[in-house]
């Protein structure tokens, strides 16, 4: 049971002043009372107050937060933002490199706003302030929304070890991803691309407007994983040569004969390596960066295309490709390793032709139907 201690006065009898009490050299204004209160791992814990009854009500509260499991012990109440990212990256640290990387460049941008906030004193308000200014300061739409799943998933660990109730960011909090829409290439602009980029770097436009691989993937894929008679690729890795996270973006993925044959196996023949890209002049493995950086200069000799047109975008192209030769969306799903249908949706849902008039007449031809039956019927009579 939770208890006032008096610390003026003693408890036992007769009952004497204390040195605390202003009498014995205390201060007057010092806090008197003491909540004390038995914690869920079984040890005391206490709080000064000036009034009794704040300190009857403190001891309670926290009585009463051990048996519905939301304690918060006092000390573990007074770590900042910045101590527990600093705890949360070292449990981290075992994920792959790239991984934490992205980890601590967004933590660096929580700290800079949170850091010396105690864990319990991040209110959803204050998130929502901060989610505007970074829109505000011209950060992409979709890095807002990742800066605030980094902070919410930094806090819902933080609610796992005890150091707060509840998580402060919440479907409220949270910015949205927007709704902008890909640019879609043509597929004279994708051929031009082709044309533009160095003949040894040329195959990466395939994959990536043929195949659907992402940029780290593209640089990553191994020649012994392209089954050039059978027409499949099988993404396993990407840039170094990290298997790839999950079994969905490890789906294989039939590819156009003549692709395989006419393009990739001469690519091949004309520079051999382990990995499909290389890069020149000594032929090593093609980074990512080193390909971008040409993308880039291609870019700018196509004309159409926006400046901020990137490699990942030729994964639009492919899809758009599927989905105007009439493939339906879990088809589209598995070539481009979507983990979801409705990931594939909220990306392409746009580009699936209006089936307006298709509705129309599935109406009409019910209704003729039965115009048809009734004009048989009064025939007949």
């Amino acid at each position: 049971m939770a208890r006032v201690k008096d610390l003026w006065w003693t408890s036992t009898t007769p009952r004497r002043k204390t040195s605390r009490h202003p009498d014995k050299g205390g201060s007057k204004t010092a806090k008197r009372w003491l909540a004390v209160w038995v914690g869920p791992d079984g040890k005391e814990a206490s709080r000064a107050f000036v009034k009794k009854v704040d300190a009857e009500k403190h001891g309670t509260a926290m009585e009463a937060d051990a048996l519905r499991g939301t304690y918060i012990d006092p000390k573990t109440a007074r770590t900042t933002v910045a101590q527990w990212c600093e705890t949360w990256l070292k449990g981290y640290a075992t994920r792959r490199k790239s991984t934490v990387r992205q980890a601590r460049t967004h933590i660096a941008r929580i700290t800079a706003e949170f850091g010396s906030t105690p864990l319990p004193g991040v209110r959803p308000s204050q998130i929502r302030s901060w989610t505007a200014r970074l829109h505000e300061e011209g950060l992409a739409v979709s890095y807002v929304y990742a800066l605030h799943a980094r902070l919410s998933q930094v806090m819902a660990d933080a609610v796992r070890d005890g150091m707060i109730a509840q998580n402060p960011c919440s479907r409220w909090t949270s910015p949205g991803t927007g709704k902008q829409r890909a640019y879609v290439a043509t597929t004279e602009q994708v051929w031009a691309l082709y044309e533009a980029m160095p003949e040894r770097y040329r195959a990466s436009i395939l994959l990536g407007a043929f195949v659907g691989l992402r940029i780290a993937e593209a640089c990553g894929q191994r020649v012994d994983d392209v089954d050039f008679m059978r027409g499949i690729v099988h993404p396993r890795f990407q840039f170094p040569a990290e298997p790839l996270k999950t079994e969905t973006s490890r789906t294989p993925v039939p590819i156009s004969r003549m692709l395989a044959t006419e393009y990739l196996a001469p690519h091949v023949e004309r520079w051999p390596a382990e990995t499909l890209l290389t890069a020149d002049p000594d032929g090593g493995q093609l980074e990512p960066w080193r390909l971008e950086r040409a993308f880039r200069t291609a870019r700018g000799k196509v004309d159409g295309l926006p400046a901020g047109f990137r490699f990942q975008d030729l994964r639009h192209y492919f899809a758009s490709l599927l989905i105007a030769s009439g493939a339906d969306v879990k088809v589209v799903q598995a070539r481009v390793r979507h983990a979801s249908a409705k990931t594939t949706l909220d990306v392409y849902g746009h580009l699936w032709p209006d089936r307006d008039e298709s509705t129309r007449e599935a109406v009409d031809a019910v209704l003729m139907a039965r115009t048809e039956q009734g004009r048989n019927t009064k025939t007949a009579r």
